[in-house]
């Protein structure tokens, strides 16, 4: 009996119970789902309603197409003609496709030629405009003072100025009026030095040798920790601290507090300067190839602005004259760079041509008029300000020159590398006195002599304060301080006013303070 629904013989027969139609199983229970009846009679109808019958194995009769040799040959040519027409239709996406993407290629090819087009437009308007600033009159430029910047938070603002001066060849250069400046500063100093005596409020020797670690603070982020210079303003006691996580702290050491963090370089932070006449003004570089200047408000804040662009390599080290008017960059690109303070621009560029070796340290001499870089190669050069031209060289060190320091006194340079200390003689241009590192495996990351010229203080895996003496006596060791080994290598020490405390950076991000117990008028944290 056929199917009620298909006519043909079903393979899964069924019957209602209502009706008493044969069923294909799998069609009536589609329907009865659907709608709910009998498709035949259109009474309500259930699965319940639907028995199954028992028959034997139903076989399916042959197509009338496969019964005879000329149908199966008609059957496979159908198929053939379907397979024919469907390759058809693929070759024919694949043409559209291949069209498309070809379109989308030239315009991509378009777009490419167009941004390079405007990119060469815009270094060459930048080179330009970089030109026109650099014919201002520098008296001019200077009179330009740094105004209360409208952000704190050291983000780009509209107030912000990006210095980026690529046509290098056009210097001002140090003009004749800065050099007069700067030798009227350099003879004032020189006989202020005469006749100056250790001031009374100095630290005495006994105070040093008591001196134990009172505070610490972490003031870096903890994903990149790690302290890589540190700064002083003696006057109102700021602390400035360049960090590993791309940002620079300002603290107020006094009340223990953090006053301004800042942000915008995109690699760390290697050197941080306070103009010491002015705090509300910062120098910080680093190893994004930058240099910003940043401005304090008022409100204790700081805000970006400048950002300097002159160098091609990593910025290592800032030093500010002593006119406080100038600085100078020194970077791993084998230059250093001569700027103006109050308008940013950079004066001078004096590559190196005699080396290959970057520059990883730099320090004015406290008169102004002698410039002391370190090099990669582990040699210290002197420069003349004036002339531009390097009139000594100091070779002896083992691995890069870290850090330099020029004692108070003119006398005296003092230069950390990897093999430890070593004094020079500025008089007799030679090494008088070295002082090994403590741990081989350790480089000495840092060196400097108090304001006064009468201590040393040496940065290593420990801290080591020497008392300064003349070339022929004994520099004694005065103090060392904690082996940081455990938290982290000491990466860099500076004296507070009259040394009554040392100030020391390290590696685990923390800012510790080294000075007679009870005495440090900050909470101890």
């Amino acid at each position: 009996m056929n199917c009620s629904i298909s006519g043909e013989v079903p393979e899964e027969p069924t019957v209602s119970i209502k009706s008493g139609l044969f069923f294909e199983k799998r069609l009536i229970s589609r329907h009865i789902s659907d709608y709910g009846k009998c498709p035949i009679t259109g009474e309500p109808l259930s699965l319940d309603d639907i028995v199954e019958v028992k028959a034997g194995k139903i076989v399916k009769p042959r197509p009338v197409q496969a019964a005879s040799i000329p149908g199966m040959i008609g059957m496979f040519q159908n198929e053939w003609d379907s397979l024919m027409l469907s390759n058809f239709a693929l070759e024919q996406q694949l043409h559209k496709a291949r069209q498309e993407l070809s379109h989308a290629l030239y315009q991509h090819d378009a777009a490419c030629r167009v941004i390079a087009r405007l990119k060469k437009e815009r270094d060459e308007a930048m080179s330009l405009l970089a030109q026109a600033e650099r014919q201002i009159p520098i008296s001019g430029a200077a009179g330009n003072a740094l105004h209360p910047p409208a952000l704190s938070n050291g983000k780009r603002g509209p107030e912000e100025e990006d210095l980026d001066h690529g046509g290098k060849k056009a210097r001002v250069g140090i003009s004749a009026d800065i050099i007069a400046e700067m030798t009227e500063c350099n003879l004032e100093l020189s006989q202020q030095r005469k006749k100056r005596t250790v001031p009374p409020t100095l630290a005495p020797i006994a105070d040093l040798e008591l001196y134990t670690q009172i505070s610490s603070y972490p003031l870096h982020k903890t994903s990149k920790p790690g302290i890589l210079s540190v700064d002083i303003n003696y006057s109102k006691d700021i602390i400035a601290t360049a960090g590993i996580d791309t940002n620079a702290i300002v603290f107020d050491r006094p009340s223990g507090q953090i006053v301004s963090t800042l942000s915008g370089h995109s690699k760390k932070v290697t050197s941080v300067k306070i103009v010491q006449q002015d705090e509300s003004l910062i120098i910080t570089g680093s190893a994004d190839k930058t240099v910003r200047l940043w401005q304090g408000s008022e409100h204790g804040n700081y805000g970006c602005r400048h950002v300097l662009r002159d160098h091609t390599a990593e910025v290592q080290a800032v030093t500010v004259h002593a006119t406080n008017k100038f600085f100078v960059t020194a970077s791993l690109d084998n230059s250093w760079c001569f700027y103006d303070l109050a308008s940013g621009l950079c004066l001078q560029q004096v590559l190196d041509s005699s080396g290959s070796e970057g520059y990883t340290s730099a320090a004015f001499h406290p008169d102004g008029l002698i410039l002391g870089t370190g090099t990669t190669g582990a040699v210290a050069k002197i420069w003349d300000v004036k002339t531009q031209n390097s009139v000594a060289q100091f070779d002896g060190h083992t691995g890069p020159v870290t850090a330099m320091c020029f004692s108070e006194n003119g006398y005296f340079l003092a230069t950390a590398a990897h093999d430890g200390v070593k004094l020079w003689d500025l008089r007799k241009l030679k090494n008088f006195r070295s002082f090994p590192s403590p741990d081989p495996d350790t480089p000495t990351n840092y060196v400097d002599f108090d304001h006064s010229g009468s201590y040393l203080a040496v940065a290593s895996s420990d801290i080591r304060v020497y008392q300064v003496a003349s070339v022929k006596a004994e520099w004694n060791c005065l103090k060392t301080l904690p082996d940081l080994s455990g938290t982290g290598k000491a990466t860099t020490v500076k004296f507070g006013p009259d040394a009554k405390y040392i100030a020391v950076g390290s590696l685990d991000r923390n800012l510790r303070i080294f000075g007679l117990p009870g005495e440090d008028g900050a909470p101890e944290s």
